[in-house]
C-alpha cells in the first residue's frame, strides 16, 4: 500500500485502492513464488483481468523487490517496462490485459494446464472488476472452470461498485453474485474486500471446485473526498491532494518490516516443446483425394506422438475439423471447449504460458471472427498458439453463409507477427502443421472441407513464405495464383486451356502472409507481367490483395482478381463456385480476356 502512493498521481489510482488490500494478502501471505525469478514453472499464477489496474501490480513487485521502487514513477513512459496496461515484456506478466473479460479464460488454461498436463501444486489466481463481469467471456470461463472442477483457481472479484462513467449493473448486491458463480461451479465466498483478516481466511479455504472470492470493496479506498464518488475512474490525482494523501496512507503504516512471499513446492517438470518433428513423413498418393480438413486431424494425431506436450482443443466441432482423431489418440491431452470459441482461445493462450504446452485450437474458420478480440489479445500477448479453420469458402456447400468463412484471411494476415498457412492437399497440411509447432507468433491454418487430388509428393520441402510453383512451361503467358480449392480450379483451367494452345502458370503460395513476393514477380514477369489470383473468400483482405500489395509499385506487372463478391447462399460446391466466378470456367475466361487485351494492345 506504501507503494501504491507513488503512484497516485498517475493512472488508475482509484481501481489500485480498491484491490490494495486483496493485493497485499495476495502476495504477501498467500501465493508462493520465487520473487527474482517470477516464471518459474513452479510459481503460483497471478492475472491482472482489470488490466487498468496495473499500477498495483507493479506496486506489489516493487514492494517484493523484483522492480526499483524508483522505476514506478516511470510508468506509462515511452522508455518504461511499465505500460498502462501489463504486457509479457514484463517478467512478471504472462498474459497481456486490458482488454477486459479476457483474463479468466488465459487463467482457466493456465489451472487446465497445472492440473491435468503438470499435475503440480502450483495455483492460479485472477483479480477481476466488477464491470467486466457483464462480458459473455468472463462467464464462458466460469463455465469451463466448474465442469472442469477447476480446484487449483482462485477468482477475486474486485466488486467496487463503481464503472467508468457509471454504476455497475448490480453495485454492491454481492449476493446476486454469489448466487451466479454458485451456478456455475464454484464455491463463492464474500468478504469485506478490505479486511485483511476476512482474506487470508478466505484465501485459506480449499474445495473441490473453483473458488470465487466476492470482494465488497470501496473504489479509491482512502482518498478523502474520491472514495466511493462517481466520475473519478482513471484520473490521476492533482499533485497537492496526492501528496496529502500519501502522507494520510503513510500514517497509518504500523509496520515497515519487509514481507517476503512463500517459496513455491518445485514440482513442475521440466518440459522441452522445441524442434518437435514428425515421427515419419507423409503416406499419402498422388491424385489420392483427401480433404484438408481431415488431413489436419491425421496430423495433428501424428504430431502428438513426437511430443507429450502438443495438446488440442475444440468447440464442439471435432467431428468436422476432425481433431477427433487426436482425442482418439492422445485423449488425455484433448480439451472440449464447447460452443464457446472466444473462451476456447483464451484457454490456448493460457495453456501456452511459459511454454508448458504446444496449443492447436480448431472450430469453422467462420467461428474465429467472434474471438478476434481475444486473438488481437494473444497477439499482445506474444502467445504462441496455433488456430485452425474449416470450413472455409462457398465450397462447403450447402449449408449456406453463416458456415462460411470469408473473412478469416483478411482478420488473420491483420494480426502482428502472425502466419497464415493455407495448404492446398494432404501434404502441405501435414508440413504445415509440423511448421506451425514450431513458430513463434500466432499461427492460422485454414483447411477446406471439399476432398481435392494430393498434388505434392511426400518427400517435397514447404518453408514458410515459399511459393510452389506447380505448373510452368517456356509457353506460359499468365500467371494464376488459387490456394486450397481455387488451386486445383485453376489447374483443371490449366488442362482445359492447353487444348487451345494457351498456356498458364499456377503458383500455390502456402503461406498467404508472409507471403512469396520473389517467386509471384519472377513468375510474372515471365509472363508478360500478367496475373491472375483466384480465392474461396472475399475480395477484402484476401489473396489479391495480398499479392496487389505484394507487387505494387513494380513497373508492367496487372493484377486481376477473382474472389467472392456478395453475401453466398445455399447450394452445392460447383454450383457457387460457378456463381462467384472463382471455377475453372471463370478462370479460362479470366485468361482469355488478359491474352486478349494484351494481344490488341500489341
Amino acid at each position: 500500500i506504501g507503494n501504491l502512493g507513488s503512484v497516485l498521481t498517475c493512472s488508475h489510482p482509484t481501481s489500485c485502492c480498491s484491490a490494495a488490500e486483496i493485493m497485499s494478502v495476495l502476495f504477501f501471505h498467500t501465493m508462493r513464488y520465487k520473487v527474482q525469478d517470477p516464471r518459474n514453472a513452479s510459481n503460483d499464477r497471478f492475472v491482472l483481468s482489470k488490466g487498468h489496474a496495473a499500477p498495483i501490480l507493479y506496486s506489489v513487485w516493487a514492494e517484493a523487490g523484483f522492480l526499483q521502487e524508483a522505476e514506478l514513477l516511470n510508468l506509462r513512459k515511452i522508455d518504461s517496462v511499465l505500460e498502462g496496461h501489463p504486457v509479457p515484456r514484463q517478467a512478471f506478466t504472462d498474459v497481456a490485459t486490458g482488454s477486459l473479460g479476457q483474463g479468466l479464460g488465459a487463467a482457466c488454461g493456465m489451472a487446465y494446464t497445472g492440473k491435468f498436463f503438470d499435475r503440480a501444486s502450483y495455483r492460479v489466481y485472477c483479480l477481476l472488476g466488477d464491470g467486466e463481469l457483464s462480458e459473455g467471456s468472463v462467464w464462458e470461463a466460469m463455465a469451463f472452470a466448474g465442469f472442469y472442477k477447476l480446484d487449483n483457481l482462485v477468482a477475486i472479484f474486485d466488486v467496487n461498485r463503481l464503472g467508468q462513467s457509471d454504476p455497475a449493473p448490480l453495485q454492491h448486491h454481492v449476493e446476486i453474485y454469489q448466487k451466479r458463480c454458485e451456478a456455475f461451479g464454484w464455491h463463492a465466498i464474500i468478504v469485506d474486500g478490505h479486511s485483511v483478516e476476512e482474506l487470508c481466511k478466505a484465501f485459506g479455504q480449499a474445495k473441490h471446485q473453483p473458488t470465487a472470492i466476492i470482494a465488497k470493496t470501496f473504489k479509491g479506498k482512502g482518498i478523502s473526498g474520491v472514495e466511493d464518488k462517481e466520475s473519478w475512474h482513471g484520473k490521476p490525482l492533482p499533485k497537492n491532494m496526492a501528496e496529502q494523501v500519501i502522507q494520510e496512507i503513510d500514517d497509518k503504516i504500523q509496520n515497515k518490516k519487509k514481507l517476503s512471499p512463500a517459496l513455491p513446492e518445485e514440482d513442475a517438470p521440466v518440459v522441452n516443446i522445441r524442434n518437435i518433428k514428425m515421427p515419419s513423413p507423409p503416406t499419402y498418393k498422388v491424385g489420392e483425394k483427401w480433404a484438408t480438413r481431415k488431413a489436419y486431424g491425421v496430423a495433428l494425431a501424428k504430431l502428438g506422438h513426437a511430443n507429450d506436450r502438443v495438446i488440442a482443443l475444440d468447440g464442439d466441432t471435432k467431428n468436422s475439423t476432425f481433431s477427433e482423431l487426436f482425442k482418439k489418440e492422445h485423449p488425455n491431452r484433448y480439451i472440449e471447449c464447447y460452443i464457446a470459441e472466444q473462451n476456447m482461445v483464451s484457454i490456448a493462450v493460457g495453456c501456452a504460458t511459459r511454454d508448458r504446452t504446444v496449443a492447436f485450437a480448431s472450430t469453422f474458420a467462420t467461428f474465429f471472427t467472434r474471438a478476434f478480440d481475444q486473438i488481437r489479445m494473444a497477439a499482445i500477448s506474444e502467445s504462441n498458439i496455433n488456430l485452425c479453420g474449416s470450413h472455409c469458402g462457398v465450397s462447403i456447400g450447402e449449408d449456406g453463409p453463416s458456415q462460411m468463412g470469408l473473412e478469416d484471411l483478411c482478420m488473420f494476415r491483420a494480426v502482428p507477427n502472425a502466419t497464415v498457412f493455407y495448404p492446398s492437399d494432404a501434404v502441405a497440411t501435414e508440413k504445415a502443421v509440423e511448421i506451425a509447432a514450431n513458430t513463434k507468433g500466432i499461427c492460422f491454418i485454414r483447411t477446406s472441407r471439399p476432398e481435392n487430388p494430393v498434388i505434392y509428393n511426400n518427400n517435397e520441402d514447404f518453408h514458410i513464405g515459399q511459393a510452389k510453383l506447380v505448373l510452368k512451361s517456356k509457353d506460359d503467358q499468365v500467371t494464376v495464383i488459387g490456394a486450397g480449392v481455387t488451386l486445383h480450379e485453376a489447374l483443371a483451367a490449366a488442362e482445359q486451356l492447353r487444348k487451345e494452345k494457351i498456356f498458364i502458370r499456377v503458383i500455390d503460395p502456402f503461406t498467404i502472409k508472409p507471403l512469396d513476393k520473389k517467386t509471384i514477380l519472377e513468375n510474372a514477369r515471365a509472363t508478360k507481367g500478367r496475373i491472375i489470383t483466384v480465392e474461396d473468400h472475399y475480395h477484402e483482405g484476401g489473396i489479391g490483395e495480398a499479392v496487389c500489395a505484394a507487387v505494387v509499385g513494380e513497373p508492367g506487372i496487372t493484377v486481376s482478381r477473382l474472389a467472392v463478391s456478395h453475401v453466398p447462399r445455399s447450394g452445392k460446391s460447383a454450383e457457387l463456385l460457378k456463381m462467384f466466378g472463382i471455377d475453372k470456367d471463370a478462370i479460362v475466361q479470366a485468361v482469355k480476356v488478359a491474352v486478349s487485351k494484351s494481344r490488341n494492345a500489341e
